[in-house]
């Protein structure tokens, strides 16, 4: 499963999940069997070569709509920051969907 999450850096290890409009860089992570297989960078949501299904956001005031047109779940990380513990929590199912 591709999960696309807004950050503030290419930096796997120190970026953190920000809102969209201060997004600098979009991070799509391959998940298979409860593992990271590849993490990609671009500069767009839909400028990837697989589409994701899921897209994360960091609170339920971002707006869904451009991500909801290409299919993606948009989910809440009301506290994970980090991509390892973005990851995680999509794991273990302890992210939210978007409050409406």
């Amino acid at each position: 499963m591709y999960i696309v999450l807004p950050m503030d850096s290419d930096d796997v290890q120190e970026a953190s999940l920000v809102s969209v409009a201060d997004v600098k860089v979009w991070a799509q992570i391959l998940i298979e069997a409860g593992e990271v297989v590849e993490i990609l960078h671009a500069d767009a949501f839909d400028a990837f070569d697989n589409l994701s299904e899921a897209v994360v956001l960091i609170n339920d005031f971002e707006n869904p709509m451009p991500f909801l047109e290409y299919n993606m779940m948009p989910l809440v990380a009301h506290t994970q920051r980090s991509i390892d513990d973005i990851v995680e929590a999509f794991l273990f199912r302890e992210l939210h969907d978007m409050a409406v």
